[in-house]
Parts: structure tokens; sequence; C-alpha cells
């Protein structure tokens, strides 16, 4: 008698195997945008941190099991590429190496004008634009007059040294109050302002500051500090400003125009 065939058991396809592929791919693609993330901003620190947790995390994934495996002793680690550092983080560091050499650059002006300064006729500010020192005229100049006298020339002849070991601009002020002047060599405040100006710079550029770094403007009595109703405030308006610029001018450009030069 024949025996009979032993039937073997029907094999079922598994139809859920497209889900470790699946998974994988998945996790590839998350993997794929937190790179392209981490690199739009370009930080050394977070790319380092990032490159080690995918070291860590992604060693060699088994697409059979979808179990991660750790890598054999002796594996080199994940090369980490050299990146520039940020644009913003160096204009930072080159902003506060800049507001350090204004810093020590006002206390040598205030120890050369130590005594000025202790009588209230000279203040060393600073704000966003640099430093400024604001001279009462009375210690400068005579009234009515733009000769300065010798004990001045020989403070602001310090200042000037001072000044010339920097590649910064200045900008020499002259102030006036509003009582009118009319002589025939300032028919108004603008000339007297001006020229007082223009002799500080000139005494400068004795000093050894650059003239192309220099520049002398006369006010008049268009910018006080104070009213010009009383003699303290009128006092106080009389006044040379030299202005130590903290940020070196650029180079313009000309503003594009759709109107062309004719032939």
């Amino acid at each position: 008698m024949a025996r009979k065939r032993r039937q073997r058991p029907e094999e079922h396809d598994n139809h859920d195997r497209w889900l470790v592929s699946y998974a994988d791919f998945i996790t590839l693609l998350f993997a794929f945008f937190v790179v392209m993330y981490a690199l739009s901003s370009i930080n050394e620190g977070k790319y380092r941190i990032l490159s080690d947790s995918l070291s860590n995390a992604f060693r060699n994934v088994s697409h059979e099991t979808g179990q991660i495996m750790d890598a054999p002793e002796g594996t080199p680690p994940m090369p980490v590429p050299l990146l520039r550092p940020d644009k913003n983080v160096a204009a930072e560091e080159a902003k506060t190496r800049q507001r350090n050499r204004m810093r020590d650059m006002a206390k040598e002006i205030m120890e050369a004008l130590a005594p000025l300064v202790k009588e209230g006729k000279v203040r060393v500010l600073e704000s966003s634009r640099g430093v400024m020192v604001e001279i009462n005229d009375s210690v400068l100049f005579a009234p009515g007059q733009a000769n300065l006298a010798p004990l001045s020339a020989n403070a602001l002849a310090a200042v000037g040294e001072v000044i010339a070991q920097t590649e910064f601009p200045v900008t020499i002020e002259g102030h006036t109050d509003t009582m009118p002047i009319s002589t025939p060599q300032f028919p108004s405040n603008w000339e007297l302002s001006a020229v007082r100006a223009t002799t500080v710079l000139r005494l400068f550029a004795a000093s050894g500051v650059g003239q192309e770094r220099l520049t002398a403007i006369g006010y008049g009595e268009q910018r006080p500090v104070e009213s010009n109703d009383t003699v303290t405030g009128r006092a106080r308006n009389r006044r040379v400003t030299i202005v130590i610029d903290s940020a070196i001018p650029e180079t313009p450009t000309e503003v594009p125009t759709e109107l062309k030069p004719e032939a």
C-alpha cells in the first residue's frame, strides 16, 4: 500500500516586510533633513554635537533586523570638516576690540587733559559715534579771537599725539553762542567757529595726525547744548568738540539711475 505523501504547510507571504524598508527610508530621510538644517547655520560647535550624535546613533544599521549595532573597535570616528567662523560672531568680536581701543584712547586723552578735566573745562564723552572731547573755548581762545593760548596749545598737542597712534577719522567742530560778532576778520559766528576748528586741525596735523583723517567744521551758534538765555549756558555753548569716529568711512558707490547721459 502506497504511503500518503506528507503535505507541507502552505507558506504565506509576509505582506508586512515592506515596513522594514519603509522605516529605514524614513529614518535616513529624517537624518538628511537634520544635517541640512545644521548646515544652514554654520556653527562649528553645533556641527560637532550633531556629528557625534549621528555617528553614535547610525552606526551599522542592520537592514534585516532594523536594530542598531555597535561599530567594531578601531573604527575611525566620523570626520568633522573645518568650518569658517560665524560672520556675526567675527563682527561682534571686531566691534568689541574696537570699542576697547576707543576706551583706552579716551583714558589717555583724559590723562593728557587732567588739569582741565578737574576744572570742568573739558569733558570726555563716549557715544555710539565714538569718543567726543568737548573743550570750553575760554581755555583755548581769547574772546573773538582764533589764536590758541600757549598752554592750551601744549595740551592739545599731547592729545594730537595720542590720536596719531590710531587710524580713526577725526572731526573738529567749532561752536559759538548767539552773541553776534562783526569784524573784518570774522563777519559772523560762522567764520569764527570755522577758523577756530581749522586752527585745532592744523595743530593736530603738526602733531603727527594724518591730514587725510582730519576734518574741520564751523557750526556757529546753530548747535547749542544749553540755552543761550543765561551766562552759564552761553559759556557752555562756546566750545570746540573733537569727535573721534569709531567707524572708518566706506568707499561710496554710485546710485544706479535709469537716465543715461547724452552722447
